[in-house]
């Protein structure tokens, strides 16, 4: 479900909300329909392949390999 941001017309309110299809939110705050989308931010490129080593390393020394596959662990 994306994230969309929206402000109200009714009430000037600006708020972001999950939307699944084609339905449409109400305002937060006056509960109006009557509601414009407004540009969101861009969500961020995926993890880089280092950020991911950064971060399997710190669990590797915490003890937990919840984060591994299953091909990845018998490597180990």
């Amino acid at each position: 479900m994306p994230l969309y941001t929206y402000r109200c017309k009714s009430c000037d309110t600006v708020f972001e909300t999950l939307v699944m299809g084609s339905d449409l939110p109400a305002c937060d705050k006056c509960g109006s329909a009557d509601l414009e989308r407004q540009l969101g931010t861009i969500a961020a490129e995926g993890k880089s392949k280092a950020a991911m080593g950064l971060a399997r390393a710190q669990a590797a020394r915490e003890g937990h390999f919840s984060n591994y596959s299953r091909s990845e662990l018998k490597r180990r």
